[in-house]
């Protein structure tokens, strides 16, 4: 199937067509598996001005350049910056105390152990969080699943599971919470409608700063480069 301003097509179980204009300006359809060529295409081309428009705003962003995991290289925790040191030995790989510490012989495999640390930073820090705010608003959810996403901060399962990519983590704990909110409102409306929106502002009035930091900032929090 090939769409005019469109570079991939991924079928999902989704029940509604979603269009993602990633960082480096690749255009992505996520559609049901059932829809049509026909209807992707209507959709698409109904939303050519907005795509265009993030299309525009992407090529103006700054290059993202990936982590080279050398000593003194800065990486993310809950939106502060912490140096990287390399050291001679140490129990694990990767540890962290107000800075992380890599031990040298397992460098070549830094990304993989950055990773590995922040998915178990990542489970228990929105853990605490989807539990503080579930209590809060008496909802209950399934679980909690970390997951690798690249253009998806969270994702709520119709059976009540909450997705979050580990990525999240570098941002502040306010736009964190703010993915929370996000995916806890996806359990009483299970689509963006104006009712679901309203629903986020009833349990956080002050979202809109926090979506626009995540928008304007997200493509920063990642260990890769363009």
């Amino acid at each position: 199937m090939s769409i005019p301003n469109v570079d991939e097509i991924i079928r999902t179980r989704r029940k509604t067509i979603a269009i993602i204009v990633q960082r480096g300006g690749k255009v992505v359809v996520r559609a049901p598996v059932r829809a049509t060529e026909v209807s992707i295409r209507r959709f698409v081309e109904s939303k050519s001005g907005w795509i265009a428009e993030k299309k525009a705003q992407a090529a103006k962003m700054p290059l993202v350049t990936g982590k080279s995991f050398q000593g003194g290289e800065m990486f993310l925790l809950l939106g502060k910056e912490y140096p990287l040191r390399l050291v001679e030995s140490q129990k694990t790989a990767l540890t962290f105390q107000d800075g992380f510490f890599l031990r040298k012989n397992t460098a070549l495999k830094a990304k993989s152990a950055f990773e590995k640390w922040y998915k178990t930073r990542a489970l228990e820090i929105l853990t605490e969080r989807v539990d503080f705010f579930a209590r809060k608003f008496g909802l209950r959810y399934e679980k909690i699943r970390i997951s690798s996403a690249r253009t998806r901060w969270g994702s709520c399962s119709a059976r009540g599971t909450l997705s979050f990519t580990w990525r999240l983590v570098m941002a502040p704990l306010d736009v964190v919470d703010y993915v929370v909110i996000h995916e806890l409102a996806h359990l009483r409306v299970r689509n963006h409608s104006a009712v679901f929106w309203a629903e986020v502002a009833r349990m956080m009035p002050d979202f809109k700063p926090r979506l626009g930091w995540l928008r304007k900032n997200g493509q920063f929090l990642t260990l890769d480069g363009e």
